[in-house]
């Protein structure tokens, strides 16, 4: 009986045993099939967001062909006489571009209007002109000080009455112009005010609530109106509080203008601003004197350097141009830089007080330097025709950024470079400033695909950004890809991923590898890369490659002073 049971008892543990297994194994499939199920809902709702965007795209082109069948570019309006002498007399403009007619047309005419126009394809004028023909004054509402200037400063050169309202205004000018606003003398006819002015003003609203009841109030002209949208690239909360204006001043068309806006985020605006049945005029995003070129990074900071002031004293001698940095410090270790190398450069970043800004301003505006160094907080509605050159010392956070800031190139619709440097550290960079914005990790994906792609036409790339389509065969060799006369050879990276991955797996709390460490301990494993020859530069995109595509994740660890970004099997 003794033996019996014994075996009886091993049996048993032998059963047990195997059922343990099994259920580790069940265990182990439901958690890999959590982990696919996961991934397919992130990749259904970004499917379904793609989806609704070209939907909209669909319905906003189909709402632009019936307006332009409703013949919005009539020449034969009240208006259209003096529009027309006006344009010519005061602007020196003897032609108008496609859109701008229609844009001015439904703004006299009273109706809400917003207008997608690329960087540099006159949006200005279709309120500054419609203004000197309009009863009283255009509020223009913009959301820097640079933009505002850079507009003053050339209505003062053509002879119109405008002025500006933001933080730094003395006293007596808020006084002055409170005066203009409601004098029926005054021939004052555009203010420029930030979105701040009105949200934090009672007083500014008083006068312009006196301004309407004299029926002095011609129109809202909102610059950047995608900034409404937490949907948009460059969401501002004081953007919000413009919803009251059709409240508050009901007759007061609306012409809302930006460069940069999907449908869905045209489409958050219309309700933010309560402007349902506006009409949406939306121009093409190519700009054709542009050539577009990416360059990898050097690694090395002096490189960097060496081959910015090479590109600037050679390809751009004695030629404008603006080269965009992520930082304060980086733009002003750049103008640094400059020069010592002899070049006229100055820094242009938020941190920097008013007066300093606006002399470098105005300086590079009057060519008397021939660079500016900035971040971001400069440019937006900058008018300068001849900027020969966009150099991006690091990528942009979204290909809207993007395409606003290169767009700042040739004006003129001469030849103009925009140039942006590829940099792996840059990517994770990025990634921390903007993984707690709303799709800004998307974004920022977006933009390393732009980057990363050595084949495909740079203006398909961007126009499939946009919801459009673009042959490449038009871009008659304005890009580097197009350009390029060797081919791009692709080959399979799955051995590559595996390693990578296998290196990942075997991570702890105590060791984590950041994109450099994974790189670094990648590249110590040279048996796996021999075969290929890979390069530093090339490893980098394999590995940004498999962060866009989902293989690799990046996981955020919060310190005291940082936020890093660690790399995971995705």
């Amino acid at each position: 009986m003794t033996g019996e049971y014994s075996s009886f008892k091993v049996s048993n543990v032998i059963i047990i045993l195997s059922d343990a297994q099994e259920l580790r194994q069940i265990n182990e499939e439901l958690e890999s099939l959590e982990k696919q199920i996961e991934n397919l809902n992130e990749r259904k709702m970004q499917l379904k967001r793609k989806k609704q965007c070209l939907q909209e795209n669909i319905k906003a082109q189909t709402l632009a062909l019936q307006s332009s069948t409703d013949q919005l570019d009539r020449q034969d309006h009240l208006w259209s006489k003096e529009l027309s002498e006006k344009q010519s007399s005061v602007f020196g403009i003897s032609d108008l571009r496609p859109l701008q007619l229609s844009t001015m047309n439904l703004t006299l005419s009273n109706k809400n209007c917003i207008l997608v126009m690329p960087t540099g394809g006159g949006k200005s004028l279709c309120f500054q002109l419609p203004a000197l023909l309009s009863k009283g004054v255009t509020l223009v509402i913009s959301p820097l000080v640079s933009l505002m200037e850079d507009q003053l400063f050339a209505l003062e050169n053509l002879n119109i009455s405008a002025a500006m309202l933001n933080a730094s205004s003395t006293k007596e000018h808020v006084k002055f112009v409170h005066s203009e606003m409601t004098s029926t003398k005054s021939d004052l006819r555009l203010l420029y005010v930030t979105p701040e002015k009105l949200a934090k003003s009672k007083r500014f609203m008083s006068y312009l609530e006196k301004m309407y009841t004299q029926n002095r109030l011609a129109r809202f002209a909102i610059d950047e109106v995608h900034c409404c949208s937490q949907w948009g690239h460059d969401f501002r909360p004081d953007y919000k509080f413009l919803g009251i204006l059709k409240r508050q001043f009901p007759k007061a068309p609306i012409l809302g203008l930006t460069a940069t806006a999907t449908s869905s985020v045209l489409n958050d605006v219309k309700k933010i601003l309560q402007i349902p049945d506006c009409v949406i005029l939306k121009a093409s995003f190519n700009r054709a004197n542009l050539f577009y070129e990416v360059r990898p990074k050097p690694s090395n900071a002096h490189a960097l350097v060496e081959e910015i002031v090479d590109l600037i004293q050679t390809r751009f001698r004695d030629q404008s141009g603006i080269v965009y940095c992520l930082t304060q410090k980086d733009s002003e270790e750049m103008a640094r830089q400059l020069q010592s190398h002899g070049l006229t450069a100055a820094c242009y970043h938020a941190q920097m007080d008013a007066k300093h800004r606006s002399l470098a301003h105005r300086k590079w505006t009057t060519n008397k330097i021939q660079v500016v160094v900035a971040t971001i907080a400069f440019g937006m509605g900058i008018d300068k025709p001849n900027v020969r050159f966009v150099i991006h010392h690091t990528i942009s956070k979204s290909m809207e950024n993007y395409y606003q800031e290169s767009g700042r190139a040739g004006r003129d619709d001469q030849t103009a470079h925009c140039i942006v440097f590829r940099g792996f550290a840059d990517l994770f960079r990025q990634s921390t400033m903007v993984f707690s914005e709303q799709t800004g990790q998307e974004k920022l994906y977006s933009m390393l695909d732009y980057v990363n792609d050595l084949s495909t036409c740079r203006r398909a790339l961007i126009a499939r950004h946009f919801g459009e389509t673009w042959k490449s065969s038009d871009c008659q060799e304005k890009c580097d890809n197009c350009q390029r006369k060797t081919s791009v050879t692709s080959f399979n990276c799955y051995s590559f991923a595996k390693n990578l991955i296998n290196i990942l797996s075997k991570t702890s709390k105590i060791q984590r590898y950041t994109g450099l460490k994974l790189l670094d301990a990648w590249m110590a494993q040279k048996p796996c890369l021999q075969e290929k020859k890979l390069s530093r530069s090339q490893c980098e995109m394999i590995i940004m490659q498999l962060i866009t595509n989902g293989y690799l994740k990046e996981d955020y660890h919060f310190t005291p002073y940082s936020t890093i970004s660690y790399l995971i099997p995705g």
